[in-house]
């Protein structure tokens, strides 16, 4: 009895470090990590006129990538289904979310937004950067992001694509 409760927890802990493994290795795109890699350049500091589109406009023209010119930044990727990797371009349209902070309530409200997810904390959770924000104002600066708190609106997730020509 022992040996097979043993022999359960053996395989659940190798299931586990398989699945852990094979998350891991997703590797961030190439074309993910020059976007970051431009956006660690401009932290601090005002891009153009520090309008939010600004930011993604020259991390996208700077590494040759697709854009629409208006607000799809490459190809839409669903975040439910696709992985969501630094680099990748966030699109808000009427967006309202609303924190909890001990007995507090926040409300963050972007009608017409683009950010940059800078990193990934987990399935929905994210840092961003982006400027033209309450929280940075016309400088990029990082903040925190977890969709959970969408309380309406609309978010696109955008995969920057390299031109074809």
């Amino acid at each position: 009895m022992v040996w097979q409760v043993m022999k359960k927890a053996l395989y659940l802990i190798l299931l586990l470090v398989f699945c852990t493994v094979q998350i891991q290795a997703q590797e961030v795109p190439e074309i993910n990590k020059k976007i970051i890699d431009y956006v660690n350049t401009v932290i601090g500091k005002k891009v153009d006129y520090g309008e939010c589109w600004d930011l993604a406009y020259r991390a996208v023209t700077k590494n040759n990538c697709e854009w629409d010119g208006k607000y799809k930044w490459g190809q839409e990727i669903d975040p439910a289904t696709d992985s969501v990797f630094p680099g990748d371009i966030l699109q808000f349209y009427n967006v309202t979310l609303k924190y909890k902070d001990g007995n507090k309530i926040y409300k963050e409200i972007f009608k017409l937004h683009t950010a940059i997810i800078y990193s990934v904390k987990g399935k929905g959770h994210y840092e961003i950067a982006h400027q033209n924000n309450a929280f940075s104002g016309r400088k990029v600066g990082l903040s925190d992001l977890d969709i959970r708190n969408k309380i309406s609106g609309t978010i696109e997730f955008y995969r920057p694509v390299r031109k074809t020509n």
